[in-house]
Parts: structure tokens; sequence; C-alpha cells
């Protein structure tokens, strides 16, 4: 790369490798998106105070054609900030002379600044914005990277910790109906247990005139904590959990705590996104088309209310009429209610999680393993990765939400291990330059088959730079480098046990292992909950890892399986799912740390997973799901570029199901490669025969 500009070391913007245009980066969270311009240019610094919205990166070039190589949201603004178009799958609209603000939704936000006359509109190659000659065009990237302002400290007084969770909503970017937007939330200030309540000035959350009333106990304040956060609500000690504000005075134990905070706020968010439509993002929605053949809301008149007013309006419209409208939650975490665990609080809010105290089944090795392995024991021939152990396992009561986390002692079984160290250290990430880096370490010869697939695997069919490595039969000492090093992932093959990885010259236990570079990683291996744990507690982001003891022949597909998903850009826990749902040993494989990362993703749409089925010889059946990305996640919008479909959902799992005929079908499925679900099995779009189903 050269001629490029960056800014606070999160994005850069520079000429691309290959082709014309430029590539905005983002170094942190290692997104990308290139433009591509009809002649070569270079990219001159600009100022990144004429954009309306903040950008960390701007350059001047200078083109008569730009285009986004993929089919993103696309929304044009005049120069005062009015929207003017929202640019639809196969649309095009068209702008004359004036100052016009092109808003593209790719893996970071990217905006840029053109003079009309211009042509916006989708094309077979992505998103095109045409001139009537060549001008200079001014393109801006913002990193969704946050740090939170500052750190609380708490006593283990609940009343304390009340006062610490009250600090949440001073975060909150606004007030208005947009806070319903991921980027319009900033990350509440992290807290930690101290001997004294240390509340660092600045934190006191906004006017809302909005109030949490609890008994002094912390799983009620556990459970409540996402709510007041984004309501921007203070928490007092009152008789019995509930919601006052003027007008308002709604209890918030219905049937249980946690039952009516989970519903009281995806009600809330809800009729935010609704309102919204008022304000900055005009967009066709569906559920808000849906919601006024229900309930009579003045949404133009809500949106200039304050924030008391609004919750007393939304409040007042009954849940079961829109109950089926709110999103699919993205989270639902079981948090042992201990003092220690505050720390998970500000990370919860965050994510907007639904917190539970939990309820669980002990689970003994032998249940956990029998349950998602026997299919693959035959007479006790099968070979495995390890040689046994034994393990404290725990199962949460499951929920509706697409992924559950359980904060507490012992090894989750169908819930991902939260650890506080992993959201510090997501936090703590840092600009890397140059490629994705992945290395792929076998230090078993009987399992160099997975380590030869997945080295093909990485950076196949994807439009990103990727690095791999291979390596393979690694000493103590140069795993111990390798773990340590700048990594973005590591994929381990080989056996681990209670000592730890087997290396060319004995055993390393990842608790010996002082610091941890990697982001993330994948150990396939017998039983490497503990060491993946490890892992992350000595610097890790996330990883994924095994319960237990893993059939090698199972354990290769079920690592080349993932390894195409989290190449294709599904976060650990999406792409777990996934794979577990088709692969019967998938049971076997767990999350520690954050699953939401990513490797990275070169365009701005959400990994997808649909359910294809033949109607009839004719007509097929388009389930449509999504997964969360921590940056498309709760309050996102989706478009799902089918034909016939010119609305917005708001982001769910899943979105919808659509009826297509063979061509509308064939033209979806060009998207780009997608994993499918057909009758069961997963085929890659790519390779689907229609004719076949």
């Amino acid at each position: 790369m050269s001629d490029g500009v960056g800014d606070r070391f999160h994005v850069s913007i520079t000429t691309r490798d290959e082709g014309t245009g430029v590539e905005v980066v983002d170094h942190v969270e290692r997104h990308r998106c290139a433009l591509w311009t009809d002649e070569p240019v270079v990219p001159e610094p600009a100022d990144t105070g004429v954009f309306r919205f903040p950008v960390d990166a701007a350059v001047g070039v200078r083109a008569s054609e730009v285009t986004v190589p993929s089919v993103v949201q696309t929304y044009v603004r005049d120069a005062g900030g009015d929207m003017l178009a929202e640019v639809e799958q196969g649309g095009e609209e068209s702008f004359g002379p004036g100052t016009y603000d092109v808003e593209v939704c790719a893996p970071m936000k990217v905006y840029l600044r053109v003079d009309g006359p211009v042509t916006v509109g989708t094309g077979p190659l992505g998103i095109r914005i045409g001139l009537d000659e060549e001008r200079r065009v001014l393109v801006g990237g913002r990193s969704h990277h946050e740090r939170p302002a500052t750190t609380v400290t708490t006593t283990e007084d609940p009343r304390d910790v009340m006062r610490a969770v009250s600090t949440f909503g001073s975060a909150l970017k606004t007030t208005s109906p947009e806070r319903s937007y991921p980027t319009l939330r900033g990350h509440p200030p992290l807290v930690e247990l101290g001997d004294t309540l240390d509340v660092p000035a600045g934190l006191e959350p906004p006017d809302t005139g909005i109030t949490v009333e609890l008994p002094p106990d912390l799983c009620d304040v556990y459970t409540a904590a996402p709510l007041a956060y984004y309501l921007g609500a203070r928490v007092v000690p009152g008789d019995r959990p509930r919601l006052v504000a003027t007008g308002v005075d709604r209890p918030l134990d219905r049937p249980s705590v946690e039952r009516a905070v989970r519903e009281t706020l995806g009600h809330v968010f809800l009729l935010d996104c609704l309102v919204r439509t008022e304000g900055y993002y005009t967009v066709d929605l569906r559920e808000r088309r849906v919601a006024a053949d229900r309930v009579d809301l003045d949404l133009a008149g809500l949106y200039d209310q304050p924030p008391a007013a609004r919750l007393a309006a939304y409040l007042d419209v009954p849940h079961a009429a829109v109950a089926d409208l709110v999103p699919d939650w993205g989270v639902t975490t079981h948090v042992e209610p201990r003092p220690e665990h505050v720390e998970m609080l500000p990370f919860l809010a965050n994510d907007l999680a639904t917190v539970r105290t939990p309820e669980t089944t002990p689970r003994t090795r032998a249940t956990a393993q029998a349950e998602a392995a026997d299919a693959f024991f035959r007479n006790g021939e099968a070979q495995t990765r390890d040689d046994g152990g034994t393990q404290s396992y725990v199962r949460p009561e499951s929920t509706d939400a697409l992924e559950q986390v359980w904060v507490g002692e012992g090894v989750p079984v169908g819930a991902s291990k939260g650890l506080p160290e992993a959201y510090h250290n997501r936090l703590e990430r840092s600009a890397v330059e140059g490629d994705i880096d992945i290395t792929v370490v076998c230090n078993s010869r009987a399992m160099v088959a997975e380590s030869a697939v997945v080295d093909e695997t990485y950076g196949s069919g994807v439009d990103l730079p990727f690095d791999v490595t291979v390596r393979e039969q690694l000493t103590r000492a140069e795993l111990r480098e390798a773990l340590a090093s700048d990594g973005d992932f590591l994929h381990y093959v080989g056996h681990i046990d209670a000592r730890g990885f087997d290396c060319a010259d004995g055993w390393l236990d990842a608790e010996t292992v002082e610091h941890v570079g990697v982001d993330a990683f994948l150990l396939n291996a017998c039983q490497s909950f503990e060491q993946g744990a490890a892992l992350v507690r000595a610097g890790a982001v996330a990883g994924l890892v095994t319960l237990d003891d893993v059939v090698n022949d199972a354990a290769v597909r079920m690592g080349c399986l993932l390894a195409r998903l989290l190449n294709h850009g599904f976060p650990l826990t999406g792409a777990l799912d996934l794979a577990g749902d088709v692969r019967p040993i998938g049971g076997q494989y767990t999350v520690v740390g954050d699953g939401t990362l990513t490797l990275a993703r070169a365009d701005g749409s959400p990994p997808l997973g649909p359910v294809v089925a033949a109607l009839d010889e004719e007509t097929y059946e388009l389930e449509l799901n999504v997964y969360p990305t921590r940056r498309l996640t709760t309050g996102s919008l989706i478009n799902p570029c089918v034909a016939g479909c010119d609305e917005q959902y708001l982001f769910s799992h899943h979105i919808d199901t659509f009826e297509l005929d063979g061509d509308e079908l064939a033209r979806w499925l060009e998207l780009g490669p997608m994993p499918v679900r057909v009758d069961g099995d997963l085929w890659w779009s790519g390779d689907i025969d229609l004719d076949g189903l």
C-alpha cells in the first residue's frame, strides 16, 4: 500500500494494491472496504471535519466514477443532512447540481462527499456513484472500535453497585430514538471492585427523568443493568422492582424480574426503531408497516418528545400487540450473582444482553460426552485426540436467544464461557498493519489431513488479504512464540490433555504462558477447554474449544467446516451454531471469551445461513437467517435483496421466509458465497443445483 492517510491509528485510506481506487481499512477490527475508481487515483489528505458524521480518516481523490464492489445499504443526503434516498437493490437515483453525502454501510462506516450532478444506483458490480465529469471526491472512514471513557469503583454493597450501574447511561450518544442504532450507544464505563465507591466526575446519567427502583439485591441489579443503560435511567433502592417516570409506574416483577425486564426492554427498543424512521433514516421499514395495522401511534409526534414522555406512550401500547415484531434477541447471559462478576455488567449492558441468574443442572463428563459423540464410537475402535480426563459441567437453562453465555464456575454445556478478561482484551486490541495473519499448527503427523485442508480454506474465495502459515511439530518454545505473536488467528491440530499442548519436546501448559498476542484460536483437540480458557486469560479475545474427547475423523470434518465459515466472515459463535446444526459432534465444541469476534469481512453484509426447500417443480422457499457480528447486531437494518421485497427489516436472526421461482432464487444465491442448508445438509451456494432439489 502507498499514498495513504490514517488518523488515530484506527483507519487508513490508501491506494489499492491491485486495480484502481482506494481501500479503507480498520486496523483494529481488521475490516476493510474497497472503492473502485474508473482511473488510477492519488489520495490526498482531507479535513475530517467536512463530514456531517464523525470520521477517523479522510482523503480526496479525483474520479468520475466510484464503485463499492458489493450491494450494501447506501443512503444519500443533501448538504443540510436531510435524507434524499435509500438506494435499493436494482434501483438508481439521480440528483442535480449541489453537494451530497453518500453513506455506505460497509464493515466500517464509509462516507463520500461529492458535487452533483450525480447518479447513485446498484449494478452488476455493486453500488455505483457516477458523476457527470471528473471531480474531487472526499472519502471518509470511521472505525466501530470504542473504549469506555473511564472506570467506576464499587464495593460489594448492592446500593453501591446501583450507583455504578446508574453511570452507564452517560455513555449514550443520544437519548433520541436513534439510540436503538448500535453505533449511537457508547460503551458504558468499566466497573471494578474496591473498598470504597468511587464515581469519576462527568458520569452522571442523562437527564431523562427515568428511574429504576430495585430492592438492594445483586440478582435484581444485575438483571436490570441493560435496561437502565438503554433508558439512561438512575437505579435506586426501593421496596420492589419498578420503572418510574412522569406518567409511568411500571412493576418489574411480573411474573419475574428477568421476564419483566426482558419484555420491557424489547418493547421499548422496538418502538424506538419504529419512531426513528421519522429521523435521520426515513427507510421503508417492514415492522413499521405491520405495526401500523395494529396500534395507533403518532410516530412523528413521538420523535420529538422527551424520553420520559416517549416511555409513557410506549408502555400504553399492549405488549401482545407487537411482541412478535421484537427482533430476536442476540444473547442471554447467565450470571452467578457474586460480587466479583460486577465487572461484567458494562459489557452485558453494551450488548443489551438478557441477564439471568442461573438455574443449572450438574453434568457429568460421561453424560456430556455420550450425548454428542456416541454416533462416532463403534466397538471402542474410533480414534480420539486424547486419553480422557475430568471436568465439572453445568447446563444453563436454555432460552430463545441465539447465543447463551455462562458467567460463573464450571464448564458450560450449551453455552459459551464468558470471561471478563476476554472483553478487556478486546478493548485493548491495537491497530495492526498488514495482511490477516493466520497460523495453522499441526503437532500430530496423524492429523496432517486437517492442516492441509484448512491451509487451502483460509483466504480462498474471499476478497481479503490472508497470510496463512502452516507449521508442524513445534517445540514448546516455538509454540509459546507462536501464541505470543500479534497474529489474528491460530488453528491448532493435535493432542491436548491435562498437561497441556503436546509438542515435539514435551507438553506446554497454557497456564505457564504469560502473554498471548493472538486474537483468537481454534484448538481442535480433545478436552481443550481449560487450555483455551488459559489462553484468553493471558491475552486472547476468544477461541473455539472442545468439552471432551472428540473422534479424529469427525474432528477433521468439524475443523474444516469451522475454518470455511470463519473464512467467510462468520463470528465464532455463529460459525459454531451453524456447524453444530449439521455436524453431530458440534455439541462437543464451545466458545471461550467474546464469541462475536470475526476474522474479517470484505463487505458490509452480515453472514447469512439460509435454508432452501423446493415447494414444487417451479417454486422454492427461502428462509433467510443472519448471524450477528460486533458491528451488525440488534438495531441494525437488513435489506433481504429478494425479488419483490422493497422493505428493510430490523436485524434479527430469522428475517423472514420468501417464495421465489427458480430464476429469482438463482440470482439471489449469486449475491456471494454462503452456506445454505438443504434437507438438513450444508451446501455452498455456488455448488447448488436447483434442478436436483
